[in-house]
């Protein structure tokens, strides 16, 4: 077998299963869960019996936990894949089919299809012409849903950066791969459905909520300063910065504390991003 299937879940539950479903099972996954969940892991392994699933001693977030899949990856290719998607019927073939006729590819981005049976529509990888979209292409971003990954490529760029807790993470990637003058390809022929925003549990919404916030947040600051210099990402930064204090006083006198708490997090983020600390905040899933 040339691939490996990496999936990076936190809280995922029958999610999760739903993804394992539509994998062929002669195709071996690897899943890495951010919480913990000992319980999880021997169900998965024992329903399915090609999936190893690895508990980390902390919550690692996006990247830095599709690095730990990566590292126990033994096969040519890898398709990074989200717990919230389904893989249409031969779309795994279809990748390793075209893995095979590109030889200088480094990724490969399948159609993703967002929505539910009664209304799909296409998750464009970066924007393409009518007559592109049913057209294999090279291209200069694929949505992190589901990457098809050739590894020997990336031997001198590496994998995920791992200061990104969560958000940004795909698209540092892709731009280090494309800097490196390396290959992304878009298959429309290898089709993947993404049922956003179910990644998790419905009990675990609110914490969760709450972390997005701080961490897209985060991530945006230290995605710009990473390239464009701290002036750059702090006039990009700015309008949100300003945006989220105005809030968080609008909505303490207003009462409003579901309202109130979204936006301390996003203020929160963005300055410890300035400060320069490092990505430090996680879900609390006591309460």
């Amino acid at each position: 077998m040339e691939l490996t299937i990496v999936i990076v879940s936190f809280k995922s539950g029958y999610i999760l299963n739903r993804c394992l479903d539509s994998i062929n099972s002669n195709f071996p996954v690897i899943v890495v869960e951010n919480s913990r969940d000992e319980e999880l892991k021997r169900n998965i392994e024992k329903k399915y019996k090609n999936v190893e699933c690895y508990i980390p001693k902390e919550n690692l977030g996006y990247g830095a936990a599709n690095n730990l899949g990566i590292k126990n990856v033994k096969t040519k290719y890898l398709l990074i894949l989200n717990p919230d998607t389904v893989i249409y019927k031969d779309a795994l073939e279809q990748l390793l089919t075209h893995a095979k006729k590109i030889k200088d590819f480094a990724m490969l981005g399948p159609k993703v299809i967002d929505g539910d049976n009664f209304e799909e529509k296409e998750i464009q990888h970066e924007r393409l012409k009518k007559t592109e979209k049913n057209i294999e292409k090279s291209i200069s971003y694929v949505k992190g849903f589901a990457i098809f990954i050739n590894k020997e490529q990336f031997e001198e760029i590496g994998f995920f950066d791992e200061n990104f807790f969560l958000y940004f993470e795909e698209i540092d990637l892709c731009k280090r791969v494309i800097e490196k003058n390396k290959k992304i390809y878009y298959i429309p022929e290898a089709r993947v459905k993404h049922l956003g925003g179910q990644s998790h549990i419905s009990d675990f919404n609110i914490p969760v909520e709450l972390s997005r916030n701080w961490h897209w947040m985060w991530s945006s600051f230290y995605y710009y300063k990473k390239y464009n210099g701290i002036f750059y990402a702090l006039a990009k930064i700015s309008p949100k910065l300003f945006s989220s204090i105005v809030k968080v006083i609008f909505y303490s006198l207003t009462f409003k504390k579901g309202k109130k708490e979204i936006y301390k997090h996003r203020l929160s983020g963005i300055v410890n991003s300035i400060l320069g600390n490092k990505s430090w905040y996680r879900p609390n899933l006591n309460d």
